[in-house]
This record gives C-alpha cells, sequence and structure tokens, in this order.
C-alpha cells in the first residue's frame, strides 16, 4: 500500500487503497481508503472500511506493528457502511464523526439506504464519541472541514504541513473522474456537490505540492495543473471456475488491464 511523506509530524500510511468502480450486477463494491496516522502520540485512523475489509485491516494493522487497542482516535468522514462499520474493533478509541452528519444519519429510513443503522445508533451512545464542527481542529495540526454533497455532513480532513497539506477527502470527491470532469456520483444534491469539487480545488491549489486521498481511488498529486497518481494501483479478483478450490481464475482490474467503456 502506499506510504506517503511525513507531513505535519505525521507518518502517513494508507492500508487499504480505495478503488473508482462499482458492481455490475452484486450491489455496491464498497472498496475504500483506509489510512493510518501515527505521530503527536496518537495513532489515528480515517475511515475504519466494512465489514469485507474487516480482515484485511487487522492483517495490515498487525503488518505494522499496531494493536486495534493501541488506536488512540478514528475520524469518521462520513455515515456510510463502507466507511464506518468497523469503528467497533477500536473500543478504546476516541471516534470523531460530524455533529451534521450523526443528525442526519440518525433521521434516514431502516433498511434504505447505505446508512448502517444499528452502528449509529450505538455510535450515538458511545462515550468515546466527539461530533466534530465545520472548522474545527480535530488533531494538532488535521482541521475538520464540511463538504456537503455525497452525505450532507460530509467531512474532509486537512493536515497542515511545513511546505504542503495532505487533505483527505474521501467521499466528497470519490476518484480522479470527479476531480476532473467536477461530476459526483451518488449525491443528494449536485448543485451543493460541484461547490464542493470547487472548494477542494481551490484547496489542493492554495499550496503546490499538496496531496488528496479520495475514498475510492489513489492519492493524487497537481503536475501541470492535472492530477497524478502516486503509487500503483493494486486490485484483483480470484474466482472458483473449475471442480476444485486449487485452480481459480484471476481478473486483474488495473486500467492497463481493462477496457474502457463509455
Amino acid at each position: 500500500m502506499a506510504g506517503l511523506n511525513p507531513v505535519g509530524g505525521y507518518e502517513i500510511d494508507v492500508l487499504v487503497q480505495g478503488y473508482p468502480g462499482r458492481s455490475l450486477y452484486h450491489g455496491w463494491l464498497g472498496w475504500s481508503t483506509i489510512v493510518l496516522l501515527r505521530g503527536h502520540r496518537r495513532v489515528v485512523l480515517i475511515d475504519t472500511g466494512g465489514f469485507n475489509q474487516r480482515k484485511l485491516l487487522a492483517d495490515r494493522l498487525s503488518e505494522r506493528g499496531v494493536t486495534p487497542g493501541q488506536v488512540t482516535d478514528l475520524l469518521l468522514s462520513h455515515s456510510h457502511f463502507d466507511h464506518t462499520m468497523n469503528w467497533t474493533r477500536f473500543r478504546d478509541a476516541r471516534i470523531a464523526i460530524g455533529r451534521v452528519e450523526l443528525e442526519w444519519c440518525l433521521q434516514q429510513p431502516w433498511g434504505e439506504t447505505e446508512v448502517p443503522e444499528l452502528y449509529m445508533r450505538e455510535l450515538q451512545a458511545w462515550p468515546g464519541l466527539r461530533l466534530l464542527e465545520d472548522g474545527e481542529e480535530v488533531l494538532p495540526g488535521i482541521t475538520a472541514r464540511l463538504a456537503p454533497g455525497h452525505t450532507p455532513g460530509h467531512l474532509i480532513f486537512i493536515l497542515r504541513g511545513e511546505d504542503h497539506d495532505v487533505i483527505f477527502l474521501q467521499d466528497a470527491v470519490k476518484n480522479r473522474a470527479e476531480l476532473v470532469s467536477r461530476q459526483i456520483d451518488m449525491t443528494y444534491d449536485a448543485a451543493v456537490a460541484t461547490a464542493t469539487v470547487e472548494m477542494v480545488w481551490g484547496l489542493w491549489r492554495s499550496r503546490p505540492g499538496s496531496v488528496v486521498v479520495p475514498g475510492h481511488d489513489l492519492p493524487m498529486r497537481l503536475e501541470d495543473g492535472l492530477p497524478r497518481y502516486l503509487g500503483e494501483r493494486r486490485a484483483a479478483l480470484a474466482a472458483w471456475f473449475s471442480d476444485n478450490l486449487q485452480c481459480t481464475t484471476e481478473f486483474e482490474l488495473t486500467a492497463d488491464s481493462l477496457k474502457s467503456h463509455s
């Protein structure tokens, strides 16, 4: 997984790469970005993924010598299942989510949206919960910024560095296609989402060399005004199409191995 240079006193490690795609026949894909920050005597996760990433997240933390009990803080960008459901694995951590987001998601009809209703209801009463406001400093050098469009209370997290910033977009702007086209897939209000994209571009351009980390794509830096990927995409499926478990068919899900359709 991609490791970024230290910024603002934090080591940055993208534990799980988000993937910019959707399933055509099997519901939401939900391969979302999970980031580990270590610094200022804190061990921080930005989002926690869904059930499909539960073991993967545990393995990636273990590879880095981090136990769930050592995680001090969870920063949740928004309430959707593929970004929040593993918060229960880190019961000793302080858990932060936007006040607007939590109030919104608790009002959503059960069984109809991407919100994991029971998990959010339990989170509401959790002793270690912290509700964030727009512009609040969450941790040393990290500020939350309201970025609605995907959900009404979605937050991005801006890590301020000496020379450049790292902006954790998560699903406010999910991938490169949304950044470049300024169109957002899966939004409750297209005009609000477009305003958020423009806000993100303004933040990104304001400090040359800054990096954005989307919720469903690789980290990116601007070069000649265009987003350039940092790191190498890794995504694949293995399927059992034969008569035994020892034989699998592998499908690489990277741009070089697939055809584009428009």
